[in-house]
C-alpha cells in the first residue's frame, strides 16, 4: 500500500550491480503476470452488490412464502369481524313417491317433486376469541417479516465475510508468489557465489529447502483460495466463473461512538422485536383461554322457502298442481360455556408463565448484544492500530531484506540472515493482509448489530479529517 524508493550504497557499487534485480522487482514481475490473468472477461460482482445478489437464496426464498402464510392467515382471522352468508338447498329436486291406507278413510297418496333453498346470515356481535385470534395473527405476521429480515442481514453478513476471505486469500496468493521470488533470487545468489568459489553447498541447499516450502506454502493457499471461491458461490447462489476487486481496501470507517453503537443496537435488533412480540403472544393465548368463559352474541337471520309440484296426501293426484312457501327469522343468540373443570384457568397460568419466561430470555439477549457489539467496537479500534503498525513493519522489513542483501553479496553476512529476512517480510505483509481483513469484518459486524452505516468519509470528534499521518483516515478505501 506504501512504497519507499531504496537508494543503493553509494560506496558499494559491486553490491548495486548484483542486488539491482532483487527484492521489489520481484513485485513487478507479479503485477505482469496479474495483469495477463485479468484479460478473461467474467461477471463482475462487487462488494456493494452482494446485498441484491443474495437476495436469490433458496431459503430467503422459502421465508417470503411464509410472509405470505402469515399475511393471509392474518386477513382470515380478520374476516370474522363481518357477517358469514351461507346459502343451503335440500335437495335439488327432491321427489317424494308414497301411499296413506287408512280403513275408516280414502287413502291418500303422495307424487311431489320440491326444492328447498334456504340463505343464513350470521354476524357474531360479541366473539371473546376474536380479538385475541386477530391479534395473535397480527403479532406472528410481524415475526414472519422479522424473521425474513434477520436471515437476509445474517446471509448479507455471511456473503460479505466469504467475500473477504476470498480477497484475502488472493492477497496472500500474492504475497507467497512474492516471497516465491525472493526464495528463487537467493538460490541464484547461493549458486552463483558456489560457482564463483565463495560459497558453500551448504547455502545452496538452504536456499533450495526454502524455495521447497515456499512453494508448497503457495500451493496450500491456492487450494484455500478455490474453496473460498466455492464457498462465495454457494451463498450467493450463482454458477459459473466471476471475478471480484481483488485489491485489498478498507471498505470505509466507523465514526459512531460506542454508547451510541449500543443504544441504537438494542433498540433497533429485530431479535429483541421477536422476543416482545413472542410475549405478547403468550399473553393473548393467555386471555383467550379466558373468553372461553365468557358470552358468544350473534344476530341470525334465515330465509328458507318450498317450491313444489304434484299433489301431497290427496286421493286424487293432480300432477298439475304447484305451490310455495317462505319464512323468514331473525333472532338475537346467546352462548355461554359457564364450567369446565378449571382448564382454561389452568391453561391460562401456563401461557403467563411463558410470557414470563421470554421476558427473561429478552434480557439475556440484551446483555448479549452490549457485549458483542462492545467487542466488535473495541476490536475495530485494535484493528486500526494494527494496520498502521504492520504498515510500519514492512517498511522496516523491505529495508532489513536490502541491508542483509547487501552484505551478503560482499561477504559479511549469511545466507541464512537473508532468508530470516524475507520471511520477516512475508509475515509482515501477511499480518496487514489479516489486520485489513478483520478492520473490515468488524464494521461488517458493527453494521448488522447496530443498524448504523459504514461512513465513506474518516471524522474525528470535531468532525474534521484527520491530519495525523499514522491516523487510519489517511489510507485509502
Amino acid at each position: 500500500m506504501l512504497r519507499k524508493v531504496i537508494n543503493p550504497f553509494l560506496f558499494l557499487p559491486f553490491a548495486l550491480f548484483i542486488n539491482s534485480p532483487n527484492t521489489l522487482s520481484s513485485e513487478t514481475k507479479l503485477h505482469k503476470k496479474e495483469v495477463l490473468e485479468e484479460k478473461v472477461n467474467y461477471p463482475f460482482i462487487s462488494y456493494r452488490k452482494i446485498e441484491k445478489i443474495i437476495l436469490n437464496n433458496p431459503e430467503l426464498q422459502s421465508l417470503q412464502n411464509l410472509i405470505t402464510s402469515a399475511r393471509f392467515n392474518l386477513s382470515s382471522k380478520i374476516s370474522k369481524r363481518y357477517p358469514s352468508l351461507d346459502f343451503q338447498a335440500n335437495g335439488v329436486p327432491k321427489y317424494v313417491l308414497g301411499k296413506n291406507y287408512n280403513s275408516h278413510s280414502d287413502t291418500l297418496r303422495t307424487s311431489q317433486l320440491s326444492v328447498n333453498p334456504s340463505l343464513i346470515i350470521k354476524w357474531d356481535l360479541i366473539e371473546p376469541l376474536r380479538g385475541s385470534e386477530i391479534k395473535i395473527a397480527r403479532d406472528n405476521f410481524k415475526i414472519a417479516l422479522n424473521n425474513f429480515e434477520i436471515k437476509k442481514k445474517d446471509f448479507i453478513q455471511e456473503a460479505k465475510i466469504r467475500y473477504h476471505k476470498y480477497q484475502k486469500s488472493y492477497q496472500e496468493i500474492q504475497n507467497k508468489k512474492f516471497k516465491l521470488e525472493l526464495s528463487i533470487t537467493s538460490l541464484d545468489n547461493a549458486k552463483s557465489k558456489l560457482d564463483s568459489g565463495i560459497g558453500t553447498k551448504f547455502e545452496v541447499l538452504e536456499a533450495e529447502s526454502q524455495l521447497s516450502r515456499d512453494q508448497q506454502s503457495l500451493n496450500e493457499t491456492k487450494i484455500e483460495h478455490e474453496i473460498n471461491k466455492i464457498s462465495l458461490k454457494e451463498i450467493l447462489n450463482i454458477e459459473g466463473n466471476f471475478e471480484i476487486d481483488k485489491k485489498q481496501n478498507l471498505i470505509g470507517f466507523w465514526n459512531h461512538k460506542l454508547k451510541k453503537n449500543i443504544n441504537v443496537g438494542i433498540d433497533k435488533n429485530l431479535s429483541l422485536k421477536n422476543f416482545l412480540l413472542q410475549k405478547s403472544i403468550k399473553k393473548s393465548q393467555a386471555n383467550s383461554f379466558l373468553s372461553q368463559n365468557k358470552p358468544n352474541i350473534y344476530i341470525s337471520n334465515t330465509f328458507s322457502s318450498t317450491f313444489s309440484k304434484g299433489d301431497s296426501l290427496s286421493s286424487v293426484i293432480n300432477y298439475e298442481e304447484s305451490g310455495s312457501n317462505y319464512t323468514n327469522t331473525i333472532s338475537l343468540n346467546f352462548a355461554w360455556n359457564i364450567f369446565n373443570g378449571g382448564q382454561n384457568r389452568n391453561a391460562y397460568k401456563s401461557k403467563i408463565a411463558e410470557a414470563e419466561a421470554e421476558e427473561f430470555a429478552f434480557k439475556n439477549l440484551n446483555n448479549i448484544l452490549i457485549t458483542n457489539i462492545s467487542k466488535a467496537y473495541l476490536n475495530l479500534k485494535l484493528n486500526e492500530e494494527q494496520i498502521i503498525s504492520t504498515l510500519k513493519e514492512i517498511e522496516a522489513s523491505k529495508e532489513s531484506l536490502r541491508l542483509s542483501r547487501l552484505r551478503y553479496d560482499v561477504g559479511i553476512s549469511t545466507l541464512k540472515d537473508v532468508l530470516v529476512r524475507q520471511s520477516e517480510l512475508s509475515n509482515a505483509k501477511s499480518k496487514n493482509i489479516n489486520a485489513i481483513y478483520n478492520y473490515n469484518l468488524n464494521l461488517d459486524e458493527l453494521e448488522r448489530l447496530t443498524f448504523l452505516e459504514i461512513s465513506k468519509n474518516c471524522l474525528d470528534k470535531n468532525t474534521n479529517k484527520m491530519k495525523d499521518r499514522e491516523s487510519i483516515c489517511n489510507f485509502p478505501k
